[in-house]
C-alpha cells in the first residue's frame, strides 16, 4: 500500500480531503468507495446552498464529490474517486482484479444505469413530487432497468456475480432512491432480488457509517476523519 495512506488516525497532515454531501447519490457512493477501499480522508461536508469557497476554487464544477489529493491533484467525478480509491487498496477486490473482462463489464453497466436509467428515476421523481398524471409511465420506463437487475441476481448474489464488485456500490445510492418514490408500490412489486439486494446494503453497519450526520465544514471548519482503518 502506498506510504502516505498508511496512517494512524492522528496524523492526518497529508490525507486527502473529500467535499461531500450527505444524501447526494453521487457523493455517497464515493465515501462507499472509500470505505471499502479502507482508506481515509478529511471528510468536509456541505449543503449546496452553502458551497465552500474552497471546493469552488479547486473544481470549477463546484458539485460533489470533490476530491483533493495531497499533491493537489482534483478527483472531481464520483467514479473516478471510487476508481483511484479501489486502485490504491481493494481489500474485498471489488475490481476483480483477476477477471480481465469484469472491470469492463462493471463500467459498462455503471454507464447504462448513470446515462438512461438517471434520466428515467428523475422524470419518475418530478412525476411524483408533482403529481403529475404520468407517473405510471415513468415507472415503467425505471422498471425496464430494475428488470434488469432482477434477472441479474437471479443468476448471482450481486450484479456482476457472486462477489460484491464496484458495480453493486456504484448503483446502490439510486436504487435506493427508486425505492423511495413509492414506497408501497415497491414493497409489492415484482422484484424480491433487488429488494433483498438493497436491504441487504442499507441494514449494514457500513452503510450506518457512510450515511453518519456530521457537522458542515463551513460552519465548524472541523475536518472530521472519515474511512475504515
Amino acid at each position: 500500500m502506498n506510504e502516505r495512506f498508511n496512517k494512524k488516525p492522528n496524523d492526518t497532515s497529508t490525507l486527502p480531503i473529500l467535499y461531500s454531501l450527505r444524501n447526494c447519490p453521487y457523493a455517497m457512493r464515493a465515501r462507499l468507495a472509500i470505505f471499502k477501499a479502507k482508506q481515509s480522508v478529511l471528510l468536509r461536508d456541505l449543503v449546496l446552498s452553502n458551497k465552500p469557497k474552497e471546493m469552488i476554487a479547486v473544481s470549477s464544477k463546484a458539485t460533489v464529490p470533490v476530491l483533493v489529493l495531497n499533491d493537489s491533484t482534483v478527483i472531481d467525478e464520483s467514479l473516478a474517486v471510487m476508481l483511484w480509491a479501489l486502485r490504491e487498496t481493494d481489500p474485498a477486490d471489488l475490481l476483480h482484479s483477476q477477471q480481465e473482462d469484469a472491470l469492463p463489464a462493471m463500467l459498462l453497466l455503471i454507464n447504462e444505469f448513470d446515462n438512461d436509467f438517471k434520466r428515467c428515476l428523475e422524470a419518475y421523481k418530478c412525476a411524483k413530487r408533482y403529481q403529475e398524471d404520468n407517473i405510471t409511465q415513468c415507472r415503467e420506463a425505471c422498471q425496464l432497468y430494475i428488470n434488469q437487475l432482477e434477472q441479474r441476481l437471479t443468476k448471482h448474489k450481486f450484479l456482476i456475480s457472486d462477489k460484491e464488485s464496484l458495480a453493486d456500490i456504484a448503483l446502490l445510492p439510486f436504487i435506493r432512491q427508486f425505492a423511495r418514490i413509492e414506497r408501497q408500490w415497491y414493497l409489492q412489486s415484482p422484484y424480491p432480488k433487488v429488494r433483498q439486494w438493497l436491504n441487504s446494503y442499507l441494514q449494514s453497519p457500513i452503510f450506518t457509517k457512510v450515511m453518519a450526520k456530521h457537522p458542515l465544514w463551513v460552519d465548524s471548519r472541523q475536518d472530521v476523519l472519515f474511512g475504515d482503518n
